[in-house]
């Protein structure tokens, strides 16, 4: 529970990253791509704002201004990630985009601490991801 709640704080991180592994892995079964499997990369703009608020100490203002934010980022990934024209390189490069475009927008909501933390919780998300690559591939 945890490391999906952690997951949410990094969603855009975590996108590119599963993007990526997917591009290079064989097409999904069916039993993979159960809508279970997929809650996995969806994250619930509610219950994100939830938990960043809790790890970056948000004002009760700062929670209302943050939920569209995640809400509309959630929504876009999700059109991206069903795109079917779009080249997996393509995809990639508008998947960063993306998520330097919300990373913005969720910074400029928070005061330089704040913004400080988030970057933190980013990086330990990103060399958690780190790891697990390097024990699938041991």
């Amino acid at each position: 529970m945890k490391t999906r709640l952690t997951l949410a704080i990094t969603l855009g991180l975590a996108s590119c990253l599963a993007l990526a592994a997917q591009t290079t892995e064989p097409q999904s079964t069916d039993a993979q791509s159960t809508p279970a499997s997929k809650a996995r990369h969806s994250a619930n703009p509610a219950v994100e704002a939830k938990h960043l608020a809790k790890k970056l100490n948000l004002s009760d203002d700062q929670v209302q201004k943050l939920q569209p934010i995640l809400a509309d980022r959630a929504q876009q990934r999700s059109a991206l990630l069903a795109d079917t024209t779009l080249a997996p390189k393509d995809r990639r490069a508008k998947m960063v985009s993306l998520r330097q475009d919300f990373d913005a927008k969720i910074k400029a909501i928070l005061t330089a601490d704040q913004q400080q933390k988030y970057d933190q919780l980013r990086q330990e998300m990103h060399d958690r991801m780190a790891q697990r690559r390097q024990a699938q591939k041991s």
